[in-house]
């Protein structure tokens, strides 16, 4: 039985998910179906396009995402300092961006007489806009539902585009975070829609790769700030250069079905995070069939079950055998 979300989500553990939805009946509904030779290889752009803009929006960031042509991963960071730091106005400001609002909460922003009840009513959706900011499921709901009434008024049908429930497991370390973020941005390179990296489309590490060549990162997906010192920006504990790196190395083994052309630089990360090449190549191919529950060390994910009163800890044989030495 499927678990209620706030079951699931645990940002005194951690503050980084892995998210994958899918269409409806795994058809191909967002690429090319070789079947009826229908193309809806458009829709990945619109997909692609919404997780950008939704993160101009919430408090939570991109770290990987990949639009396939039946479903899409991507894996957040809730940044809930972000949400608390924001002024009322600047909440009212962000939901704007992607929601109506009401009436009330528009008047507030121009600064118009508003009496006690009236005030009362905004200071309410504000704490409320404030949650919903940080919560995943309005960020996947956001995302989901105009591009299924886009598709559904395109196709001139009703009905779900996609399944009902979203897939969604905690990331509890930087080990499980690196080793899934490498899986999302490799699943085209898997799937065969793509040779290398740099050729697959609607992913995050095309994005990166495209801003590395011009000595930048892109400013819609978390940045890579380097090792952990005093002062630490918000973004992922390594360089860019480096994750790239790790990415074509597995990208090329897989592709090429050999093992060992793991580089030097790549072996370094793996040596950092406690990760055999043998273990790496495993998880980053098959991590979607790995880990069901949450990932990360066992007492990481001991804590992460006491704090939701979980009698057993899903999936720590596999968190013990793939993500230890």
């Amino acid at each position: 039985m499927a678990r209620p979300r706030q079951t699931i989500v645990s940002l005194e553990d951690t503050p980084y998910y892995h998210c994958c939805s899918r269409v409806v009946r795994k058809a191909f509904l967002c690429g090319f179906d070789k079947s009826t030779g229908e193309n809806f290889e458009h829709r990945r752009e619109w997909v692609d396009s919404r997780i950008l803009e939704l993160a101009t929006i919430f408090a939570i960031d991109i770290c990987a995402y990949a639009v396939m042509s039946n479903h899409l991963h991507v894996v957040l960071k809730v940044d809930a300092d972000k949400a608390k730091q924001w002024s009322d106005k600047e909440v009212l400001i962000q939901w704007h961006k992607g929601f109506k609002g009401t009436l009330l909460t528009h008047k507030y922003l121009k600064e118009e007489d508003l009496n006690s009840f009236e005030l009362q009513t905004v200071n309410e959706c504000i704490t409320e806009y404030r949650k919903r900011l940080i919560d995943i499921s309005w960020f996947m709901r956001s995302l989901s539902e105009p591009i299924a009434r886009m598709a559904n008024k395109e196709d001139k049908c009703t009905g779900r585009f996609w399944e009902g429930r979203f897939k969604s497991q905690a990331l509890l370390d930087e080990a499980a975070v690196l080793a899934c973020m490498a899986y999302v941005d490799l699943n085209p390179v898997r799937a065969k829609m793509a040779t290398t990296p740099e050729t697959s489309d609607y992913t995050s590490i095309q994005r990166r790769i495209n801003s590395a060549i011009k000595g930048e990162q892109p400013a819609e997906l978390l940045p890579f700030v380097g090792n952990e010192r005093l002062n630490m920006p918000n973004g992922l504990m390594f360089s860019v250069k480096d994750y790239i790196v790790l990415v074509e190395d597995t990208g090329r083994i897989i592709r090429e079905d050999k093992r060992g052309a793991i580089s030097s630089s790549s072996q370094d990360i793996l040596n950092r995070l406690n990760i055999p090449a043998e273990n790496w190549l495993k998880i980053t191919t098959e991590f979607g069939a790995l880990f069901k529950g949450a990932v990360g060390a066992l007492p990481a994910l001991t804590e992460y079950c006491e704090h939701l009163e979980r009698k057993r800890r899903q999936g720590a044989a596999n968190c013990q055998r793939w993500l230890c030495a």
